[in-house]
């Protein structure tokens, strides 16, 4: 029984290194259209003084919302250094990232299209509890003041 359970976590550490060889540390900029690249730059720079860039990567998120939920998470972290404006870039690559992945979705799905919704993500990458909805504006600054 311990040799089948150590045989499964094996191969589980074998296909978990083999997805972040292919989309953890090693992603190629080169092989990324140029739009992107600079959007790249900034998320391997600033996500990678927390945590290995594998930790996104693999997480499988190709819902573009939940991406939002994440970085604005990450921002919030002390000594994140990711500024509104590195923020909108991390983004951009992330949804390109999942825009990817949903595609490689569909062509294991036999061409089906992957709901950008339809998330797979590792649990402990999901925040905890979404962000309270903004309160609404007070009655005298939706009529401009006037009663």
């Amino acid at each position: 029984m311990r040799l089948r359970l150590l045989a499964a976590l094996f191969g589980a550490a074998l296909v978990s290194t083999a997805i972040a060889c292919e989309h953890g540390e090693a992603l190629d900029a080169s092989k990324m259209p140029e739009n992107v690249r600079a959007d790249y730059e900034v998320f391997a720079h600033k996500c990678s003084k927390c945590h290995s860039l594998a930790r996104p990567l693999t997480a499988n998120i190709t819902d573009d919302e939940q991406w939002v939920l994440y970085v604005n998470r990450m921002r919030r972290q002390p000594g994140s250094g990711i500024s509104p404006q590195d923020q909108e870039a991390i983004l951009r690559f992330l949804r390109y990232y999942a825009a990817d992945l949903r595609r490689i979705q569909a062509e294991k799905n036999g061409g089906a299209p992957v709901p950008a919704h339809q998330n797979q993500s590792v649990p402990v990458l999901t925040p905890a509890t979404p962000a309270p909805p903004a309160p609404a504006p007070p009655a005298s600054a939706v009529d401009g003041g006037a009663t």
